[in-house]
């Protein structure tokens, strides 16, 4: 696929402009400082004047972290999903939410995916994981146990992860991002939200529900943390293996 920027409207500007401004607004004292600092580094690109130019943000990334934006028509099989993410390609759908849709879709769009994935992918260390992810998920795509555990650790992290930075709550997943309501009742101390010490054990036996506001979340320590869980699983699933195999 490609993306037909042509075809844009003035219609679909205006809701670009209006998700990107407010969120933007909503996040200051609530993103990690490490997402609102790869989204300022990619202003010439990314901002809210002008829809997203896949490639135009693709030529940006080619001098950065070398990541680049993959057409797809809406969710894909996860080892597709894997597929990309370990060729440095993250899928983005090319169509956007209408006006009377701002704060609610059954599946992800292009402000979702844009403005919450894209910018922490100009992050080395953030950019390192997804590749290290993807990577890991393609080696186990034939193993059923495996994907659902890396789709657990996904959903907690990369989707609706949370961060301590300075000793203050930050939100880093791009579910969250991306979410006017879920930005806000994510960080919340009412009792309505569990926040969770960071476990990687734990996440992965935790199952999620797709279709309403998160009740768990998960909070790292800081972006390493990520980095660590791949290599701690690498080793957990290689071992696993061999011990199947030397049984068998």
């Amino acid at each position: 696929m490609k993306q037909q920027f042509e075809q844009y409207t003035a219609e679909d500007l205006a809701v670009w402009s209006t998700l990107f401004e407010r969120q933007i607004e909503n996040l200051k004292h609530k993103a990690s400082r490490n997402y609102l600092e790869a989204l300022e580094s990619m202003n010439a690109v990314l901002n809210p004047y002008q829809l997203p130019h896949f490639e135009k943000i693709n030529a940006w990334f080619s001098e950065h972290t070398g990541w680049e934006i993959a057409c797809v028509p809406g969710l894909i099989e996860v080892d597709e999903f894997f597929e990309l993410l370990s060729e440095k390609k993250f899928p983005s759908s090319t169509w956007l939410r209408s006006k009377d849709k701002l704060d609610y879709l059954e599946e992800p769009d292009m402000f979702h995916d844009i403005f919450g994935h894209i910018p922490l992918l100009s992050n080395p260390g953030y950019a390192r994981f997804i590749h290290q992810f993807g990577i890991l998920g393609k080696a186990h795509k034939s193993n059923p146990e495996i994907l659902l555990q890396l789709q657990r650790l996904y959903w907690f992290t990369i989707e609706f992860g949370l961060i301590s930075e300075g000793g203050e709550l930050r939100i880093f997943g791009a579910g969250i991002i991306s979410s006017f309501h879920e930005s806000i009742s994510s960080l919340s101390d009412s009792g309505e939200v569990v926040h969770h010490p960071f476990d990687a054990e734990q996440i992965i036996q935790t199952d999620f529900c797709t279709s309403e506001l998160q009740q768990n979340y998960f909070v790292l320590n800081d972006l390493a943390q990520l980095e660590q869980t791949i290599q701690i699983l690498s080793k957990k699933y290689t071992h696993a293996l061999e011990s199947h195999s030397t049984s068998i």
